[in-house]
């Protein structure tokens, strides 16, 4: 049976090698494949990203070369050269300055290269090489079903350095490694470029479970290391990582072993849709599709399966930038896009694979990135959502209720829960005033009232209660007539 599964093998990769030798590639390296085929990949090489001018990248170069973090000025300009567009040349520099890569690897006692000393113990025991780790899936689940479940260790005289659990984490992510970017020339097929290209991401991903054993490795985490590799290089890759999915900024509230973070984050998701668009939430659920069935995946490979690579890239521009709530503004703007022929579709079989499938002509640039960019998700906005989430996660909402009640009726809202458990009588007396002045618009009264609350408390670094009202009473309310205004359309 071994025998025959070899065969088999090594009848596939001979076809690939073959069918590589001859392909194209374009410019970000995918495989340029017919029109049929482009269909069945999900892939379109039709890139509308703009050219800045020779004048801007010298500027952009400029900018880079006297980059400080720390700056205004800085990170304002920089925000203004990604909106016009990075010049894919440059790109990995952008994401360096942004990730703090250097800062991070420099201030860690973490060795990138001893770590990957330490894991080719284990492999040469095994018999598998680095640069050969996906013909070698076979022989990792051999050897997990021969030491058994009941996580038996290895027993030999010779003391092999391996663990269940290393040949575990081995298997799954040589796994992961055959379904990330199968169309992309750093890991398609048996060239020498994509077998180096296998295994830098194997290098990459075994190092970051072992820098951080309480994430350790998880679905989806193939995909945005590949990503990384495709702009920096391998070190520069694994300390991007490092920075992506540990900073609170970034994914550090988004991957964990058990995936119980970014089921959260789906649940905060499908918060802001049922307020920032009721009735495709409503008609959405009324067919069966939750958020979970289309969110999970974007944000698990951080909308990597988008068609067109160039909006990819602006997409992961946004979010190196801006942090977690570009991951929720890029999910609301594809379904925005989407709205008119979400509504028009009645039917679960039809709405889902459009929503997994984004059609080319919502993910082209021209299209999916200005979208974006008109798109706001506010950090005050983020944690009011996760509020309520968490609020609605504790105590269930009465049926037909949002999650989202006014003290005018009697019942307080999540919001006054919390402050109830977190400050005193007198924070929630002033509370209630400022929810018993917001008019009738309770949803988008708690996000403005909850800025506010974050807002002040950052100011005055004590107690509503040793506040005055008049001090902050007034410019508040003024300022919610004016949010009311604003949002009014959408009320």
């Amino acid at each position: 049976m071994k025998r025959r599964s070899s065969i088999n093998a090594t009848r596939r990769s001979s076809t690939i090698k073959r069918r590589s030798e001859n392909l194209r590639f374009d410019e970000f390296g995918f495989a340029l494949t017919k029109k049929k085929d482009q269909k069945l990949h999900h892939r379109c090489h039709d890139y509308s990203y703009p050219q800045l001018s020779s004048v801007r990248v010298k500027e952009l170069c400029e900018l880079l070369s006297y980059w400080n973090g720390a700056s205004f000025i800085c990170k304002s300009q920089i925000e203004r050269f990604i909106r016009m567009g990075i010049p894919p040349s440059l790109r990995g520099r952008v994401w360096k300055c942004l990730l703090t890569t250097d800062i991070l690897r420099d201030a860690s006692d973490f060795n990138y290269q001893m770590c990957l000393s330490e894991v080719r113990g284990p492999l040469v025991d095994l018999g598998i090489s680095e640069y050969g780790i996906l013909s070698a899936i076979t022989t990792l689940s051999d050897t997990q079903n021969d030491l058994g479940l009941n996580r038996q260790q290895p027993t030999s005289p010779s003391k092999p350095r391996y663990s269940v659990d290393d040949i575990t984490l081995f298997r799954q992510i040589a796994l992961d490694l055959q379904r990330s970017f199968p169309t992309h020339r750093s890991l398609m097929g048996e060239s020498p470029e994509a077998i180096e290209g296998q295994a830098k991401l194997f290098r990459v991903l075994i190092a970051y479970a072992k820098y951080n054993p309480k994430v350790g490795y998880t679905q989806g985490m193939s995909y945005i290391a590949a990503v990384l590799l495709m702009e920096l290089g391998e070190e520069e890759a694994f300390w991007a990582l490092v920075a992506l999915l540990d900073k609170p900024k970034y994914l550090g509230e988004m991957f964990d072993l058990s995936l119980t973070k970014v089921q959260h984050q789906v649940k905060v998701f499908d918060q802001f849709l049922k307020h920032r668009k009721p009735q495709l939430s409503k008609h959405m659920e009324s067919v069966g599709i939750l958020s979970v069935h289309f969110v999970m995946p974007w944000f698990l490979t951080l909308f990597t399966s988008l068609p067109c690579w160039d909006s990819v890239l602006a997409v992961w521009d946004l979010l190196i930038l801006h942090g977690l709530s570009a991951v929720f503004r890029t999910a609301l703007t594809i379904v925005e896009l989407l709205e008119p022929r979400l509504m028009d579709l009645k039917d679960e079989g039809a709405i889902l694979p459009l929503l997994l499938r984004v059609p080319v002509d919502v993910a082209q640039y021209t299209v999916l990135v200005p979208a974006l960019w008109n798109t706001e998700v506010q950090d005050w906005e983020l944690k009011c959502m996760n509020s309520l989430e968490l609020d609605e996660s504790h105590n269930e909402p009465k049926a037909g209720c949002s999650g989202i009640t006014s003290t005018r009726h009697g019942n307080p809202s999540p919001l006054e829960s919390h402050l109830h458990k977190t400050h005193s009588p007198g924070v929630v007396a002033d509370a209630s005033v400022l929810f018993s002045s917001a008019g009738s618009h309770d949803t988008y009264a708690v996000f403005f009232l909850s800025a506010c609350f974050l807002s002040l408390s950052a100011v005055t670094q004590h107690s509503f209660y040793s506040v005055p009202p008049n001090c902050f009473l007034q410019p508040v309310l003024c300022s919610l007539h004016t949010f009311e205004f604003k949002y009014s359309h959408i009320m």
